[in-house]
């Protein structure tokens, strides 16, 4: 079970991601431009250093999935958005259809 300090640090990553995602991205568009006119790369220095003042936090990259139900950080199934040990419990349990054991 995961500390809800943890928990904490991630919503307020997740808020931080979604309030700085459209701004990231038009400077992203910018820097992604192919074109080598003198105007062109004075903007893109300019929106490489906007990215460089925006929070560190506000990245995508930032953000770490962690298991719906218990908080655990590793082995997270993205498609059940819950991490391989709960998913198995609930497997064994029959909460999940469909899913039959293995060698597991």
């Amino acid at each position: 079970m995961a500390k809800e300090s943890m928990k904490a640090r991630e919503r307020k990553r997740e808020k931080m991601v979604a309030r700085y995602a459209k701004k990231r991205d038009e400077l992203t568009k910018i820097l992604k431009s192919t074109d080598a006119s003198e105007d062109v790369q004075a903007a893109k220095w300019d929106a490489m250093m906007s990215i460089q003042k925006l929070p560190a936090n506000s990245s995508k990259i930032r953000v770490h999935n962690r298991c719906g139900l218990t908080g655990r950080p590793r082995g997270y199934m993205r498609q059940f958005g819950i991490s391989r040990v709960t998913f198995r419990e609930m497997a064994l349990s029959g909460k999940i259809p469909g899913v039959r054991k293995a060698s597991w």
